[in-house]
């Protein structure tokens, strides 16, 4: 993307929905006032706990627009022409005051439907977690409660993900779920990689939290697509159906092959894949091969 393709679109879009946003709490925080009045006047404790539910509503709501207009404001300047284009991602790694972040959203079997990273290191883990189907955000998603490993715990917890990992350089992971009380399950998670001390647990990461699932998930005006940062892996899905056909397996077992094979080389699984959509990688059932004459 260029600063004027699609770049004012997504400033505008992220304006407006900072304003809804701000608009909501507002309203939350209204509604929260009159129940705790009610609480005062009748002693009634659910009047208070609906007022308490409000307040955190509304804590969200005003999470979900500082994220959005801070985005807003860095595409603004980038399309000034200073600066890489802005990754909302990367916005949200500092609002944790972390150095890198990722959000996953997931099917209903817990199995990767689309990442979106605040840079290259946490796109990295993230596709770790994919090709080795082990890892902080899916436990998250699978138990539906946080998670959080340091040191030697994030080795003896997940034995294949966990050395991969730390290679990396990464000493901490949390990961949370995006989860909702109407949800029969989870839909994604937020993992933040070496956050800072006091952050997890806190009322603003669980704010942050609660804003992204609004953000992506519950809002009228959600954005699963994070103003185009989301990654739905699209060339993966492509080569492991073309490797099914070469094959003749199904296209689990094909994508299978391929998570295999890029780990076993070391390879970025996007890399891997694109170079077997482009035909310069075949699969036959010995393994890959350059394409052309032997």
């Amino acid at each position: 993307m260029t600063p004027g393709d699609g770049c004012a679109g997504q400033v505008a879009a992220a304006w407006r929905r900072a304003a809804a946003a701000r608009l909501r709490a507002e309203r939350a925080e209204e509604s929260a006032e009159r129940y705790e009045a009610y609480a005062l006047e009748s002693g009634h404790a659910p009047n208070a706990d609906l007022a308490a539910a409000l307040r955190r509503s509304a804590a969200c709501h005003r999470s979900s627009a500082e994220l959005q207009e801070a985005f807003a404001r860095r595409m603004a300047k980038w399309a000034q022409g200073r600066g890489e284009p802005p990754r909302f991602m990367a916005g949200v790694a500092e609002a944790c005051g972390a150095d890198s972040a990722a959000l996953i959203l997931v099917d209903a079997r817990n199995s990767q439907l689309a990442v979106a990273a605040s840079g290259e290191p946490a796109r990295a883990a993230q596709d770790l977690e994919f090709v080795l189907g082990e890892g902080p955000s899916r436990d998250a998603t699978t138990h539906r409660s946080l998670v959080v490993a340091t040191g030697d715990a994030i080795e003896t917890r997940w034995p294949c993900y966990g050395p991969a990992l730390t290679a990396l350089g990464v000493r901490e992971v949390a990961a949370a779920p995006l989860d909702t009380a109407a949800s029969a399950r989870c839909l994604g998670a937020l993992a933040v990689f070496d956050p800072p001390p006091g952050l997890v647990g806190s009322r603003a990461f669980d704010e942050l939290v609660g804003a992204l699932t609004r953000l992506v998930l519950r809002d009228p005006d959600a954005d699963p697509e994070l103003y185009g940062g989301t990654d739905h892996r699209d060339s993966v899905q492509q080569a492991a159906g073309m490797v099914s056909v070469h094959v003749g397996c199904r296209v689990d077992d094909a994508l299978a092959l391929i998570k295999a094979r890029a780990f076993s080389r070391g390879m970025p699984l996007e890399a891997l894949t694109r170079a077997i959509v482009a035909g310069d990688l075949t699969f036959a059932p010995e393994g890959f091969a350059p394409e052309g004459p032997s």
